[in-house]
């Protein structure tokens, strides 16, 4: 308790732009956790859906039957339901113009294809440049606050006489609090950057295998149509 009272008190007798320092540390630390809270939660739908859909997808269900069910909800496909939905979507739209080329069709399915996984891959990224951006700038906000308290203290302490630890003592600890909350805020956005990172990579992953698959499948029927 006494060790919680004296920090809360080293922060309340800070100088202004250390409590400046301080402030933004602290909000961005609260922003970055929101941010990661909710990037855990779509992440993890988004795994599970493109999970769901790839079973559904392989379980040899007819491909027209699959797209009008995803038609019906259209403006609530994610992942590779929405990669289906937009290749699928032009492949048809191909087939019943003149465009009489299976390459033709499919170089346009391709493309739509490949913009839809962009796309959800675009999604899937947001808010990591702002965790990247807090993991890196924020120790040195920490360091900037703790080089200014500790300068501060040093041109306080030049005033008097007789110098005593106990006089500066007070100063620097202050000073060493922005750079722990500047670490406290960096760690936890470091972390989740590189977790995020690894697992929105492996969803572009998933996304491009499924895509090549779901092309393959849609070239062999518009050969066949062809015959």
């Amino acid at each position: 308790m006494t060790a919680e009272i004296s920090i809360l008190g080293l922060i309340l007798e800070a100088s202004l732009l250390v409590k400046m320092v301080m402030l933004i540390l602290m909000g961005m630390s609260v922003v970055s956790w929101a941010m990661i809270i909710k990037r855990s939660k779509v992440l993890s739908q988004a795994s599970k859906q493109t999970e769901v859909f790839e079973d559904k997808f392989w379980s040899g269900v007819d491909l027209a039957k699959l797209y009008q069910e995803s038609n019906k909800r259209k403006d609530e496909l994610s992942g590779t339901e929405e990669i289906f939905y937009a290749g699928f979507t032009e492949f048809a739209r191909l087939r019943k113009s003149n465009a009489t080329s299976p390459d033709f069709i499919m170089e346009g399915t391709g493309r739509a294809m490949r913009v839809a996984v962009a796309r959800e891959v675009d999604e899937l990224e947001t808010n990591l440049p702002f965790l990247a951006t807090v993991g890196s700038i924020s120790p040195y906000i920490g360091l900037f606050g703790t080089v200014w308290g500790i300068m501060h203290s040093f041109i306080a302490l030049g005033e008097v006489k007789q110098a005593t630890l106990a006089m500066v003592a007070p100063g620097i600890a202050e000073a060493l609090i922005a750079t722990a909350m500047g670490l406290f805020a960096a760690i936890p956005a470091v972390m989740a950057y590189n977790r995020f990172s690894s697992r929105v990579g492996k969803l572009e992953h998933n996304y491009a295998t499924f895509s090549e698959e779901f092309h393959s499948i849609l070239h062999r029927q518009a050969m066949a149509g062809r015959e």
